[in-house]
């Protein structure tokens, strides 16, 4: 199949990086509703093989600004969502606002949980996004996160992937 190099997958922009390499920036900040569901791993299949942890990347955009832009707000969704999906806190959520360039300030929060870590970072000024991050060496119900994270921050557009980590590493 003969593309033009300056198009990507069904004539969306992508960059070129030399004479082999091109990425697809098309997707990004797009409405995925109409994209396929991300696979998602059930207990019994991540109970089944060896991997060390679970990540799920959450990307949300046109949030709610009343709620990004409010540190309360955020630490309010990391308790709900801590005790949604069964994970347990350790010490309090941080949350810090910070940065100079206006493309990436904003709130960025840690949440240390007894299996890991919950972190993100939410977007100020005229960004309206949140890219929420959550690594765990137990199971839990990757969707349930990303709709309760979804609804929590009221984004109209949404996506989310899951990775398996440490799996069968060489």
């Amino acid at each position: 199949m003969n593309q033009d190099p300056e198009k990507g997958y069904r004539g969306n922009k992508r960059r070129i990086l030399g004479k082999h390499l091109a990425l697809d920036f098309s997707l990004a900040r797009k409405d995925t509703s109409s994209l396929t569901k991300p696979r998602t791993i059930s207990k019994e299949e991540y109970e089944k093989n060896t991997s060390w942890g679970l990540l799920t990347s959450i990307d949300l955009d046109e949030c709610d600004p009343e709620i990004i832009r409010n540190a309360e707000k955020v630490k309010q969704h990391v308790r709900e969502l801590c005790k949604l999906i069964d994970i347990k806190r350790f010490g309090e959520t941080v949350v810090v606002d910070f940065g100079e360039d206006p493309r990436v300030t904003g709130f960025s929060m840690t949440q240390l949980i007894e299996t890991s870590l919950i972190s993100a970072h939410y977007g100020s000024g005229a960004t309206k996004y949140v890219y929420l991050d959550i690594f765990s060496c137990k199971w839990y119900d990757q969707e349930k996160a990303f709709e309760f994270t979804k609804n929590f921050f009221r984004a109209k557009k949404a996506n989310f992937n899951v990775v398996l980590r440490g799996k069968e590493m060489s």
